[in-house]
């Protein structure tokens, strides 16, 4: 949802804010939005208490390296529902947002909270303050994880004053893989797939790091597969909180998350979808399905330099099955030898298809719930 978009969040749906305030949490945002720009879309009406950010990607902005002049207006800062400026030092994002989650702990030790801290960075643009400048032999990506890496400890830091790091779930997780175009720029899949803008696991898969003392035993790992949609849930069982009317895609994984023996997936299957509404996989298991499909890649050419990206080329796979447990890199494809897991899945996409639809397959999907609309071009 870029700046011209007349679409948001839907006011029946519930966020994460929205879900503690029933137990009178106070809760903030500091940092990205992107779940529309319009004044009925702002955080501060749907849930959070305090806002103080960007409402959308920080490259969205006249300065965008691949945009033609006057693609994006100037990129505005909010606190709350005012824009306190125009195309702000995106040096100083990381500190102010860090400065602004300190203060809302010191604020609010007395009563339950939930902060969600939400960096621009490392998304590209690529900015550090000096306190960060040069301080790592990675370059400015290297720099800017290094501040990232000072915030969290920042955060930990507060609880610690407090006496509240024992009494906070902390979750510390990103949205996607590296933006592999943009080279010096972006971060490094390893050994996975692809990256940012596909559903190879190099574009999905990421770390998470989750910490609660007494509750999440120290050295816990999982394998099995989880999604940030799970959290929702999660939170809403630890805290007792009731669960919206209305369907929603998340599972509880607390089990996971606090290291039961033997604990497994909740979910039967999770679904990829890309481009707003094109279903393109499934993950159940070991098991990950691929329709057949187009997808940018470099190709094994370097990406760009400086903020500059390299250009993608587009590749075709076919139906395509791939072991996890055994191939994370999906070099090899065993749809061939096990038609029996290819048709199970198959036949689980048709459900989701039949659900919330898949615009290559033109199903519309009966489940499918509109978004938000500004009221002028509801009408």
């Amino acid at each position: 949802l870029g700046p011209e978009s007349t679409i948001g969040i839907n006011s029946n749906e519930v966020t994460l804010a929205e879900l503690v305030k029933q137990k009178g949490y106070a809760t903030a945002i500091f940092g990205k939005w992107h779940l529309g720009c319009q004044p009925e879309f702002s955080p501060l009406r749907h849930g959070f208490d305090e806002f103080y950010g960007l409402p959308y990607s920080n490259d969205m902005w006249p300065n965008h390296p691949e945009a033609k002049k006057g693609t994006y207006p100037d990129l505005p800062m909010f606190d709350g529902e005012k824009v306190v400026a125009l195309n702000p030092d995106q040096a100083q994002l990381t500190t102010s947002y860090t400065r602004r989650a300190l203060d809302f702990i010191d604020r609010s030790k007395e009563r339950p909270f939930f902060l969600y801290l939400a960096h621009n960075m490392p998304h590209v643009p690529l900015f550090v303050s000096d306190k960060f400048k040069g301080k790592t032999k990675r370059g400015l990506y290297g720099d800017v994880l290094e501040e990232i890496d000072w915030s969290v400890g920042q955060v930990m830091a507060a609880l610690r004053k407090n006496h509240l790091d024992r009494d906070t779930f902390f979750i510390f997780a990103s949205d996607n893989g590296p933006w592999l175009s943009y080279g010096n720029h972006a971060g490094s899949a390893g050994p996975l797939r692809e990256g940012k803008g596909t559903v190879w696991d190099g574009g999905v898969r990421e770390p998470c790091i989750m910490r609660w003392p007494g509750k999440i035993p120290a050295h816990t790992v999982t394998d099995e597969p989880a999604m940030t949609i799970d959290i929702f849930p999660t939170i809403a069982r630890l805290i007792g909180a009731d669960l919206p009317p209305h369907k929603i895609d998340g599972k509880d994984i607390w089990p996971l998350i606090a290291g039961e023996p033997g604990a497994k997936s909740p979910q039967e299957a999770y679904y990829f979808y890309y481009n707003v509404n094109d279903l393109l996989g499934i993950r159940q298991g070991p098991w990950k399905l691929y329709v057949p499909q187009e997808y940018r890649s470099l190709n094994g050419r370097p990406g760009g330099t400086n903020g500059i990206p390299g250009k993608y080329e587009m590749l075709k796979t076919d139906l395509a099955l791939y072991d996890m447990h055994k191939d994370i890199s999906e070099k090899t494809n065993v749809a061939g030898a096990h038609p029996d897991v290819v048709k199970y899945l198959q036949k689980l996409l048709g459900g989701i298809r039949a659900d919330l639809g898949d615009d290559l397959s033109m199903a519309k999907g009966s489940g499918r719930r509109p978004p938000g609309r500004v009221a002028s071009a509801a009408n």
